[in-house]
């Protein structure tokens, strides 16, 4: 990954212990493919901001956060508790009622944000 790309996202020492971006994330950062209408990836300061909110917010979660849909407060995160799946987070909601779906992997999530691409475009 390049030094720019990697700058904008958060860097080792910020992130949990053993965990490391996925390689088919790093990639999709890479190709610059990182504004998938309504879902956006987040980089520099709005991911240290949602990070840091997602951690005060909901402190039984071990979440990192790596895109936001522009149309509600969804947020996509690696769930490190669940084997660093992929996670929909409605941010903002009562702790208990945060969770809105998830995916085995971040090719599923990104199939999926695909097609709400082409919904949202209609």
């Amino acid at each position: 990954m390049d030094g720019k790309s990697v700058a904008n996202l958060l860097s080792p020492e910020c992130l949990p212990g053993g965990f490391t971006y996925p390689r088919e994330f790093v990639r999709v950062v890479e190709l610059g493919l990182t504004d998938l209408e309504p879902w956006l990836v987040l980089e520099g300061e709005g991911l240290m901001e949602r990070y840091a909110g997602l951690r005060k917010r909901y402190p039984g979660r071990n979440v990192i956060p790596f895109a936001r849909r522009i149309d509600n407060d969804d947020i996509a995160c690696w769930d490190l508790d669940r084997d660093a799946r992929v996670v929909i987070v409605h941010d903002f909601a009562s702790p208990g009622w945060e969770r809105q779906g998830e995916f085995e992997s971040f090719y599923d999530w990104l199939r999926r944000a695909v097609e709400d691409l082409i919904e949202y475009d209609t």
